[in-house]
């Protein structure tokens, strides 16, 4: 009997994954007046969904960071920043999950001008809540 008992336990064990890169506590990043504008955008929302508030990357020493500017949305879960290549979420890099951070590194072997917008997403519902279109400096 106390076999049977073991196996759940034992299986629940085995299940559990160690934190991600995009769930452990991240290194804070910052915009500093040495960084360069190169492109910018002004959040749209989705349906039912209030957003305010502005995309804006820069360059700085080689590396491009995505600045929220003034943003506030409408509270949902499990929301992450996606760098897109469209207004929906089929070719993106996620950034991370939206936090009460403003600032998200852009990883180095990302080809920025590939990317056309900044995005909003609930990933466990898969439900896009806010769009900023780019557009060069």
């Amino acid at each position: 009997m106390k076999k049977i008992f073991l196996i759940p336990f034992a299986i629940l064990l085995a299940s559990c994954q160690e934190e991600g890169v995009l769930t452990q506590d991240r290194e804070v990043v910052v915009v500093t007046p040495m960084s360069e504008l190169k492109y910018f955008g002004t959040f749209t929302p989705t349906s039912g969904i209030t957003v305010d508030g502005e995309a804006k990357i820069y360059l700085e020493n080689g590396q491009h960071k995505v600045q929220l500017e003034n943003f506030t949305i409408s509270d949902g879960p499990d929301l992450k920043v996606y760098l897109s290549k469209a207004a929906t979420p089929t070719e993106f890099v996620n950034l991370g999950n939206l936090t009460s951070q403003t600032v998200y590194a852009i990883p180095a072997n990302v080809t920025i001008d590939d990317y056309s917008h900044v995005l909003i997403h609930c990933q466990q519902y898969n439900h896009l809540f806010a769009i900023a279109e780019l557009t060069q400096n």
